[in-house]
């Protein structure tokens, strides 16, 4: 990485190069990147999140420390990392950009430019109505196609061609993270043409329906991962036992 992209700072947190940049500015740093690739071809840029899950897997997992690596924009999805910047960096993250409500300014950004949307991810019945509910929320937005999560490797060069052939601008992948930036990085010489390749993780369960959100003072808190951990004890309370003192440790060391 560079030490800006489109002239935004990247600052160094928890081991990943950062974007400071809002939300409005990032939909819009996409619609730069879109436009241009209509005309180049050229491939895609990768857009990846970071929070505590993901900073913490870095240190455990050296493959997926190589995959965020290999992407041209990585934004704060999580509170904590804004909050590391504001600590620890001397160019504190202008706000958290989560990728369940950057969508709605890449929606609105992508309807006003004329961007056109792949929705690639998820169970069948939950991609189904995620996209549905993206059309109610934003009627003029292009979606050019879709298709669930369930594919074997096999068949990704048979998705990635079905994608470039929509003509869509924005992939939107949710496979789980890490799945989804292996897949990204892997796939990405396939994909040219397309603008971004964004993983977006749970979006389609927020937009389905399947998954509320935490009280806006929650997330501002940077508790929302204490939120979803109540609702789902089992499947969370451990993983956030190990990741966060994990993720809080990388943050100290490793940003700056």
């Amino acid at each position: 990485m560079t030490a800006a992209y489109h002239g935004y700072p990247l600052v160094r947190v928890g081991g990943f190069n950062t974007v400071a940049a809002t939300r409005a500015q990032l939909a819009q740093i996409m619609v730069k990147d879109c436009l241009a690739a209509r005309t180049t071809k050229a491939d895609p840029k990768l857009v990846f999140s970071s929070n505590g899950q993901g900073i913490a897997l870095a240190g455990e997992d050296p493959k997926f420390a190589d995959a965020m690596d290999g992407a041209d924009i990585i934004h704060a999805d999580g509170m904590s990392v804004v909050n590391a910047s504001r600590l620890l960096t001397r160019t504190p993250l202008p706000e958290r950009a989560a990728t369940t409500d950057f969508f709605h300014d890449a929606a609105e950004a992508a309807q006003a430019a004329g961007l056109k949307f792949f929705i690639l991810g998820g169970k069948e019945d939950q991609n189904l109505a995620a996209t549905e509910a993206m059309q109610r929320l934003y009627p003029a937005l292009q979606i050019v196609g879709r298709r669930n999560g369930y594919f074997s490797s096999e068949q990704d060069a048979e998705v990635c061609q079905a994608i470039v052939d929509s003509g869509a601008d924005v992939l939107w992948v949710g496979l789980g993270k890490p799945k989804q930036e292996f897949w990204s990085v892997a796939n990405r010489d396939r994909l040219r043409g397309v603008g971004w390749v964004k993983t977006c993780g749970g979006l389609y369960s927020y937009l389905a329906g399947d998954a509320p959100r935490a009280p806006v003072w929650v997330q501002k808190a940077g508790l929302e991962w204490l939120f979803r951990t109540l609702l789902e004890p089992r499947r969370l309370g451990v993983r956030y036992l190990i990741t966060n003192p994990h993720s809080i440790y990388r943050m100290v060391r490793y940003s700056g």
